[in-house]
């Protein structure tokens, strides 16, 4: 069998794998700001529980949907919500002000108070496991 590769194929291929590497880099150095902050290790299943869990009619599901590697829509603005698996979504997580101004907007939205450390990393995790 002889196989032709397409250069722009292959550059391609490589470019996910480096944002997809990237990207897991950025998410270890949030957990790292986690763990200066007494996190001690992230739980998937809790992240999983917090994400489906609802507090005064409202969950993260709420917007997000059930379903983190599809879009989700704004439930009041209808705009939509780009995925929040890294697996499908691997630029997700890169800039830290961005996560932490959005966990801080949204976990004060869905859960009436701001998210600790540890609920974050869960979070998180369950993203990345996504």
């Amino acid at each position: 069998m002889n196989l032709k590769l397409n250069p722009s194929a292959i550059l391609l291929v490589l470019s996910f794998s480096t944002v997809a590497v990237n990207a897991k880099q950025n998410q270890l150095q949030h957990f790292e700001t986690y763990r200066q902050q007494g996190v001690v290790q992230s739980d998937t299943q809790r992240g999983q529980k917090l994400w489906v869990s609802a507090t005064n009619n409202r969950s993260c599901t709420s917007c997000h949907g059930n379903d983190p590697d599809r879009n989700g829509k704004h439930i009041k603005t209808g705009k939509l919500i780009h995925p929040m698996a890294l697996s499908v979504n691997p630029t997700r997580y890169q800039d830290g002000k961005k996560v932490e101004k959005w966990f801080l907007r949204n976990c004060k939205w869905t859960f009436g108070r701001e998210c600790s450390a540890q609920e974050k990393a869960d979070i998180l995790a369950w993203l990345a496991s996504q």
